[in-house]
């Protein structure tokens, strides 16, 4: 077998990373130090440096709009994308050319260098585990996902240290996942409901073969939404109810960051009990008052029904596409937190008319499959075979704004297709080439994946021969190739490498800033703990960091950071040795004074 694989689920609220056991053949979950096997998806930009997962989440109602969370429904996008929930998000969203940039922490970010910090952070976990360096990953992503959100996957990894080897779409991993636990074979509907994202997946399992039929979903629609309209429902309950005190004190908690992500990790939490139990209490505490109130999961039903609904439409569409029709459906499997919440539970059963599959814990099955995949690469697994199909259709801007479909959606990849063109007007020597992904027939109306131009010599209108190739990998992720046949001139459309060194060169010196930070403030504390040699170690490491901060060589910055580190340790230990003491003889003293 080759080098080891891991599998990750970078999730909207939490990630995993899994490998399967070679003992028992089974996909297992890594936990972390105390034994909790989800890493809440949340990265915090504080003074003290860049914190991932619970101590980050710790900091939600803190320091809101320097905590990042939902990341996922960032990657890939535009402004225009997600400028409608941004509104709702306490951190910054910049609008500019390209993807959003995030403003947190006294800087600015991309989403995926805030999923490498979550990337970087499972790596790590794994190389504790095995005891081992850790390079290679599958990562699942949204079936949903299009080519520039499946990209910014890949370049989180990347930016983490991780070499992304495959894409798997979530549905069909949790697919994987329960066929090493005898799934029966026939056609299966995977219903994945997240945190942030909805896919469903139609499949045939046969003879080990997992072949994607059809897939469909909303990369908008999951549980932070149902936490969303909850916490407003709360919010104008409060209102309504303490309208006075807020009067009074001048107060609007719509516009207070902080009191708002207290009202909605309360607005989970009760979403979460009531997905077991009927009733529940809410208690929340504000300046000048306390906010009571009991919560049915009649209400919670009552309120989430239009998001559980628009579930059911994607669902259609995709048995539509595969040509089947809901009697068809031999299982029917559940996948995702959002899916514990019973309603949901009742609308997937009365849609399809069985009742689903549950019994692989949601929010691991994911991470689950992913780890078969990578073992199946890895030559772990050798029965297994896994037929995915691309989301949406691909196509070229033609003549009068007309999308021209050259991979229509739901085929199975990987794929290629070809198509001729040639020119409108005589003498022409600029073709504009714009590619398209969508299910519209104008181009104006689907998304742009990017713009390349060819050079051709000049002919007469309709005699250049331009041959367009669109190349789609096994992980989703698309190529375009257009060349002249008369001449062989030719260009290429792809994703530049270089926003992914310039990402690398972001991360590497926000790293330094961290340790720097670090390394000034351990000095100015702790000059006098070592000796002359030392501290003059220190302050030439520091130097030589500045200084590679200032440039654009990434190796040299990690170098200079890793220097730093070492020169800084011995300091950091006398530091804490001398914190340790001055704490308990500050106990001590007043114990004594407490005697008297």
């Amino acid at each position: 077998m080759s080098s080891r694989i891991i599998g990750i689920d970078l999730g909207t609220t939490n990630s995993l990373v899994a490998y399967v056991d070679e003992a028992t053949g089974l996909p297992r979950v890594i936990p972390d130090a105390d034994g909790r096997p989800l890493l809440p998806s949340v990265v915090a930009f504080t003074p003290d440096g860049i914190v991932v997962g619970e101590p980050a989440r710790r900091q939600l109602a803190r320091r809101p709009a320097d905590t990042v969370y939902s990341v996922k429904r960032l990657m890939g996008r535009g402004f225009e994308d997600v400028k409608d929930e941004a509104r709702y998000l306490p951190f910054r969203i910049l609008a500019g050319e390209g993807l959003v940039r995030l403003a947190v922490g006294g800087r600015e970010v991309t989403p995926p260098e805030v999923s490498a910090v979550v990337l970087k952070a499972l790596k790590e976990r794994a190389e504790r585990h095995f005891g081992e360096s850790v390079e290679k990953a599958v990562v699942t992503v949204p079936a949903y996902f299009n080519d520039a959100q499946r990209q910014a996957t890949k370049d989180a990894g990347r930016i983490a240290g991780l070499d992304v080897v495959r894409i798997v779409n979530e549905p069909t991993a949790a697919s994987l996942a329960y066929g090493l636990h005898r799934l029966s074979e026939g056609v299966v509907a995977v219903y994945d409901l997240g945190g942030g994202t909805f896919d469903v997946s139609i499949l045939r399992v046969k003879d080990g073969v997992f072949e994607v039929l059809a897939t469909n979903g909303d990369t908008h629609l999951g549980g932070d939404d149902f936490d969303r309209v909850l916490a407003l429902w709360l919010l104008e309950d409060i209102a309504a109810r303490h309208h006075t005190e807020l009067d009074r004190d001048c107060v609007d908690l719509a516009r207070d960051p902080e009191a708002m992500q207290e009202l909605r990790l309360a607005a989970e939490a009760a979403k979460i009990r009531l997905s077991s139990e009927e009733r529940t209490t809410l208690t929340l505490p504000f300046a000048g008052f306390t906010y009571r109130r009991e919560m049915t999961r009649a209400d919670l039903e009552r309120l989430v029904e239009p998001l559980v609904g628009r579930t059911l439409g994607p669902c259609r569409r995709a048995l539509a596409d595969a040509g089947l029709s809901a009697a068809d459906i031999d299982e029917v499997v559940l996948v995702g937190g959002s899916t514990r919440v019973p309603l949901v539970r009742r609308r997937v059963q009365e849609l399809f008319g069985k009742t689903p599959h549950s019994q692989l814990n949601p929010d691991e099955v994911v991470a689950l499959g992913a780890a078969v995949q990578a073992h199946i690469l890895a030559g772990g697994i050798t029965n297994m075979l896994l037929l995915d199909v691309t989301p949406l259709s691909l196509g070229i801007e033609s003549l009068g704004g007309i999308v021209n479909v050259l991979i229509p959606r739901n085929t199975t990849i990987p794929t290629s297709a070809r198509e001729m063109f040639t020119t409108s007007a005589d003498g022409q020597t600029l073709v504009d080439l714009h590619v398209l992904q969508g299910e519209r027939e104008l181009a104006k109306d689907c998304r742009s994946l990017g713009r390349f131009e060819l050079r051709i010599d000049p002919m007469p209108a309709g005699m250049p021969k331009i041959e367009v190739t669109f190349l789609i990998d096994a992980n989703g992720i698309l190529q375009v190739q257009a060349k002249e046949q008369r001449t062989d001139k030719e260009d290429s459309f792809t994703y530049a490498e270089a926003d992914v060194e310039t990402r690398m060169l972001i991360e590497a010196r926000n790293e330094a800033d961290t340790v720097l930070v670090h390394a000034g403030r351990a000095l100015k504390q702790g000059a006098h703990l070592v000796d002359v040699a030392e501290r003059a170690a220190i302050e030439t490491a520091v130097a030589a960091l500045r200084a590679a901060r200032a440039g654009d060589d990434r190796d040299r910055i990690h170098e200079a950071t890793t220097a730093v580190n070492r020169a800084t340790e011995h300091l950091a230990e006398v530091l804490m040795d001398a914190a340790l003491k001055g704490a308990l003889g500050s106990r001590r003293a007043t114990e004594i004074l407490g005697e008297r």
